[in-house]
């Protein structure tokens, strides 16, 4: 499956529920040395003195959510300089997209935002087993995502595909449409 021409690290944002897992572990699984890096695992690292990320959040949860930020993308660089292909998935949205793209220092890195509809957002974290939204509504992530968050990389509405399909529009335009 490797194809040398789409090796690099490929970060994947979007909403809860966007998809993102799903489509990174997919993405991840077309190289012969992919790795599926999760940012919300440094999250949950946190056993005590975690603040919990709010619409109207400041201070200590917002240094945790760039703290976050940097270990995700200094695990990036450590994969890719061991020689695997990096896909990185997290909600990344607003200002902190662009931040944590200066984070990350090798290239080639390659920015995909998937924007469902509302409708599909809510339609896939109903049929999800964990849930992501309570202190957040889907409408509010998904106006700063829209609102917020520069127009880097790809953005790709998946409302009406299959996992399948937007891990094969990623595969055949990213390296045209996403890289930074």
């Amino acid at each position: 499956m490797l194809d040398v021409e789409r090796n690099g690290i490929y970060l994947i944002t979007g909403v809860m529920a966007s998809g993102k897992s799903t489509i990174a572990q997919l993405l991840a699984e077309k190289f012969d040395k992919g790795v599926h890096l999760r940012g919300d695992t440094f999250r949950k690292m946190i056993v005590s003195g975690r603040e919990e990320l709010l619409p109207d959040s400041k201070g200590e949860a917002i240094s945790q959510l760039r703290l976050r930020h940097q270990l995700t993308a200094a695990a990036a660089d450590a994969y890719f300089e061991a020689g695997f292909n990096v896909v990185l998935q997290d909600v990344i949205i607003g200002t902190m997209l662009q931040e944590t793209i200066n984070l990350i220092r090798n290239r080639p890195l390659f920015v995909i935002v998937l924007t469902p509809c509302e409708e599909a957002v809510e339609s896939r974290e109903a049929a999800r087993p964990k849930k992501g939204y309570g202190l957040w509504t889907v409408s509010e992530l998904n106006k700063r995502l829209h609102k917020e968050t520069p127009k880097i990389g790809m953005w790709i509405d998946s409302s009406e595909q299959s996992a399948v399909k937007t891990v094969e529009q990623i595969w055949q335009k990213a390296w045209k449409e996403a890289e930074v």
